[in-house]
């Protein structure tokens, strides 16, 4: 196994300090209407937002958002008249991509999620530029760059971890064993893989999200009488 194989698994793993656990990003609400009850539905719901939910936006605008990042890491210069500097273009990008997300939970989660991350990267020698506040996805991409990964691992990573992550909320939600969430991860793999190598090179800004009933489900997490979740 190659060094930088070995750099990915620890952005992946679960012991990542950035607080994923606490998130079941519409899970909950799910499990309580009684629409999440069984493995199936559980692979439905990930199926479907692979194939179309905000985060296969999020996904597409890693490529970009890493080479905005080098770009602002080793300027060539100040930017030519009437273009905007590569941190206002990622603070600008960055703003987008929150507002793909409907509810305040998700748009808090990404922020807190992207701060660790990044708080986490100076710790171990790789501080941006210079300060400044981004989400989660600027963030992944910037752990991408400085971690030495291509930029298909960085997609497949950032799409492997977000479903396991909710197959680990999935566990304590649903009457769904740590086997059976197993057998879904790596029943999804050849998904996870085919759909990186799609938006790799996708412009985010040409695709749309589809997961209207995810946003839903986001919006009424705040509305629960009692939760698990922070999303």
């Amino acid at each position: 196994m190659s060094d930088a194989s070995l750099r990915l698994l620890q952005l992946v793993s679960p012991a990542l300090p950035v607080g994923a656990f606490s998130y079941a990003e519409g899970l909950e609400v799910l499990q309580q209407q009684g629409r999440l009850g069984d493995a199936q539905a559980v692979r439905a719901w990930l199926e479907a937002e692979l194939a179309g939910g905000g985060l296969t936006i999020e996904a597409a605008s890693l490529t970009g958002l890493r080479a905005l990042l080098a770009r602002w890491a080793a300027p060539a210069g100040a930017p030519g008249p009437g273009a905007l500097a590569p941190a206002e273009e990622l603070l600008d990008w960055d703003g987008w991509l929150l507002a793909q997300r409907e509810a305040a939970g998700m748009r808090a989660q990404q922020r807190q999620m992207g701060q660790s991350l990044l708080q986490l990267l100076a710790d171990l020698g790789w501080p941006l530029p210079s300060p400044l506040r981004l989400a989660w996805p600027a963030a992944w991409a910037w752990a991408g760059l400085v971690l030495e990964l291509d930029e298909r691992a960085v997609v497949e990573g950032y799409l492997y971890g977000w479903v396991a992550n909710q197959l680990s909320a999935a566990v304590r939600l649903v009457p769904l064993g740590p086997t059976e969430a197993q057998r879904l991860q790596l029943g999804l793999a050849p998904l996870i893989a085919e759909r990186a190598r799609t938006l790799v090179t996708a412009d985010p800004r040409q695709l749309w999200n589809a997961g209207v009933g995810a946003g839903l489900a986001q919006l009424q997490q705040p509305e629960l009488y009692s939760r698990l979740f922070r999303s």
